[in-house]
């Protein structure tokens, strides 16, 4: 990866809140960007485009994709709510349920993948529509609503005024960097991206790590429903619509290539803030969200356009 694609990033976040930390107060009259409340709420509220792009990164890297994390993320919260609201089960089972739903809805699409061999691409999108129809069906189309105060701190607490979501961010984005960097499941992951057969023939078990890579994005997805509907106060079935299309762009943007074998931890993260921060200025501009998505789709054809130019000049 070229410096100028490790910097690009970082120097887009920079310039994107100094523009706004000029224009809202311009518009509106008043600083409501560049404030503390306001930066906790980005971590909080986006909070779900950094968890899940943790683990869609390790998916991307490996030349797969997941477009069954918004659904994911909406029926991990159901589950987990109504455990703890209508079967009257322990904030620990209902995190546990959670983060399980998760990570088999997305070993369920590692195994139609590597034992199907169907393209990741079709076999997320149809387990996209499945998960989502689970979702709805579990609760019955309506939201569960009132998950324990004790659950809730998942989303308000805070840890020394830190608030409990940029903790849980910190933890795993710590955690999948130790994984790419300092583990043999993070060099196999590099390897199969980069060239799966030449992988397998050096004895790179590749069907394996793929599952296992699917199955992690898809715990992370999960977990980012817990926080997702601790923030709600409950599990919301048709919540998380259209998240993966977020997630994908704060991958790439962030540096990784869809063609595999390219992604960091550190440029996910600054890709995900890039598109909270994007969104967060917009909201406080008043940009309406049709508007929004306009632009955010602009920003992934530019991001994966740059990419193939880039490959290509290589």
């Amino acid at each position: 990866m070229t410096l100028a694609k490790r910097l690009l990033p970082a120097v887009s976040l920079l310039l994107l809140c100094i523009f706004f930390t000029f224009r809202v107060p311009a518009v509106t009259g008043h600083q409501s960007f560049l404030t503390v409340d306001n930066l906790y709420g980005i971590t909080g509220q986006y909070a779900y485009l950094l968890l899940i792009g943790m683990g869609a990164t390790l998916v991307i890297i490996i030349g797969g994709i997941d477009l069954s994390v918004g659904s994911v993320v909406a029926l991990s919260g159901v589950i987990a709510s109504y455990l703890m609201v209508k079967s009257g089960q322990s904030v620990a089972v209902g995190v546990l349920s959670g983060i399980a739903t998760g990570a088999l809805s997305g070993g369920l699409v590692g195994l139609i993948v590597t034992k199907l061999k169907v393209p990741a691409f079709i076999a997320s999108l149809g387990m996209l529509l499945v998960v989502r129809g689970v979702a709805l069906r579990a609760a019955n189309g309506v939201t569960v609503d009132g998950t324990p105060e004790q659950f809730n701190q998942l989303a308000s607490g805070t840890v020394q005024h830190i608030p409990m979501p940029l903790i849980l961010v910190l933890l795993v984005a710590g955690l999948v960097a130790f994984i790419l960097h300092y583990t043999k499941l993070g060099r196999y992951v590099y390897a199969i991206g980069s060239n799966p057969e030449a992988a397998r023939v050096s004895g790179v078990p590749v069907e394996k790590v793929q599952l296992a890579v699917y199955a992690i994005g898809g715990a992370l997805a999960g977990l980012a429903g817990l926080v997702e509907s601790a923030r709600l106060s409950s599990g919301n079935p048709t919540g998380g619509d259209g998240y993966e299309l977020d997630v994908v762009t704060a991958v790439v943007v962030g540096g990784a290539s869809l063609a595999g074998g390219e992604g960091r931890v550190s440029g996910t993260l600054l890709g995900a803030l890039l598109i909270a921060v994007l969104r967060n200025g917009f909201n406080l501009l008043g940009v309406p969200a049709f508007d929004q998505k306009i632009y955010i789709g602009l920003l992934i054809i530019g991001a994966v356009a740059f990419d193939q130019s880039r490959r290509k000049s290589n």
